[in-house]
């Protein structure tokens, strides 16, 4: 074999080993690959029966650092900050009246109090209340902001808790003697404290829905003949209870007390009719004058329900809106009535309530479904729950519909102080979007 015929094979070879070798270090990757998931699948699945403690510590923290990882890959140009601190799955959350406080219950057994001062910084403060031996589905604020309300996931029952000031002037907070007595059937939807402080509501996954007054003692039951409720809440106001649910419309009561503050009697106020399909929920305005609903049809309305029923007056459908929806969608209206968000799976739609219009829309916020959607006491903030995280998005609709309206405020304005004031607080209020506008994608 002369020179160059070696030369060739020796080339050749040298090839065919490299290709083994790299062969060879793929396969080990690939093999490395499906050990690492099938480990994963094993520390996901259920503790083997018999592991040492070790072990199930082991699975625990693989599992949350999965869970952590995922839920901090979602961002977004609107996301001012994301609250965490819960280690389980968030159900509900609650704004107080005097707009401090954002309350957050799971299935960590804690509910938190996160200071609302505090969503823009890095830092996120809260207080925490311990759920003994159950834990909240359900949260909700007295009206003073001093206490609040929980619905207990095996005890079926609503429990109190009052906050307390310690000796070193923090606050702390002490649950009730008792809880209230078993009355619903079947799961719980929603609970509720009138802004009255008059009355508390339930409401369950039948018919059913109880007035308590504030020691557990129950005033009236409602039958709101819906087949089944899908949600049910009580008006800003204080004065209504309202329900939706498998038939096409929202049944609207008032809650009645006489000039002495004694219960009267519940009666029917009027009825929001229209969509074509079952309701999944509704939402108020802070006056209590619009209502917002989200249907299994795939829209949503606007209504105005500012009208005199008694003297059956029926409310006024101002805008039906295509939307995607599905089972456990979510509506949310900004206290002055501007903006409508809604909820499907895992994303928001953000609209326009006077025009209609699609403004922003966030996508897999969460990557399980939404459990909560709501506005903030000022509507500078849209919050949801999802997972063990709470999102706080800007609300940039809001701010473009009050530039809108003070425009066209503006152009009708006659008096020069007027026209200065609304020209400081279009400014003011353009400053504000350009800066949630400019700030980096969380």
């Amino acid at each position: 074999m002369d020179v160059s015929a070696l030369a060739v094979l020796t080339v050749i070879l040298g090839a065919l080993v490299l290709l083994v070798a790299l062969a060879v270090g793929r396969r080990k990757e690939e093999i490395k690959d499906e050990t690492q998931h099938a480990a994963e699948l094993v520390a996901e699945g259920p503790v083997v029966k018999g592991a040492s403690k070790k072990q199930k510590q082991k699975q625990e923290k693989q599992r949350g650092r999965r869970d952590k990882a995922s839920q901090n890959n979602f961002s977004h140009q609107l996301l001012a900050s994301s609250l965490k601190g819960h280690s389980g799955n968030i159900t509900c959350l609650d704004f107080s009246s005097n707009g401090k406080y954002l309350a957050s219950c799971a299935d960590d057994r804690t509910i938190r109090i996160w200071s609302t001062k505090d969503f823009l910084d890095r830092e996120h403060k809260y207080m925490r209340a311990n759920v003994e031996l159950d834990h909240a589905t359900l949260v909700r604020f007295s009206p003073d902001s001093r206490a609040f309300i929980t619905w207990l996931a095996n005890g079926d029952s609503i429990r109190v808790f009052k906050m307390t000031k310690k000796d070193d002037g923090s606050s702390t907070f002490k649950a009730a003697a008792e809880d209230f007595p078993q009355k619903h059937k079947a799961p719980i939807l929603n609970i509720g404290i009138a802004e009255t402080g008059k009355f508390i509501m339930s409401a369950s996954t039948d018919t059913s829905i109880h007035i308590w007054d504030l020691k557990g003692e129950v005033l009236a039951s409602i039958n709101t003949n819906q087949m089944t409720n899908s949600y049910a809440a009580i008006s800003p106001c204080g004065r209504f209870v309202a329900s939706c649910g498998f038939t096409p419309d929202v049944k609207v009561w008032e809650v009645c007390f006489g000039k002495g503050g004694e219960f009267k009697e519940v009666t029917r106020a009027f009825d929001l009719k229209g969509h074509s399909a079952g309701v999944h929920a509704f939402a108020f305005s802070n006056d209590s004058h619009r209502m917002a609903t989200v249907s299994k049809d795939g829209t949503w309305k606007l209504w105005n329900t500012n009208v005199e029923y008694k003297k059956q007056q029926d409310p006024y459908l101002l805008r039906t809106v295509p939307c995607a929806s599905s089972e456990g969608s979510l509506v949310a209206m900004s206290p002055d009535g501007r903006v409508v968000a809604i909820s499907e799976g895992s994303n928001i739609a953000m609209y326009n309530a006077a025009s209609g219009e699609l403004e922003e829309e966030m996508h897999g916020v969460h990557n399980e479904e939404i459990t909560d959607l709501r506005f903030d006491n000022t509507g500078r903030f849209l919050v949801c729950s999802g997972n063990k995280a709470i999102r706080v998005f800007h609300n940039a609709p809001g701010y473009r519909a009050a530039i809108k309206d003070m425009q066209d405020m503006l152009k009708k304005a006659q008096n020069e102080a007027m026209k200065q004031r609304l020209q400081q607080q279009i400014k003011e209020a353009q400053s504000a979007l350009d800066t949630v506008l400019a700030a980096p994608a969380n």
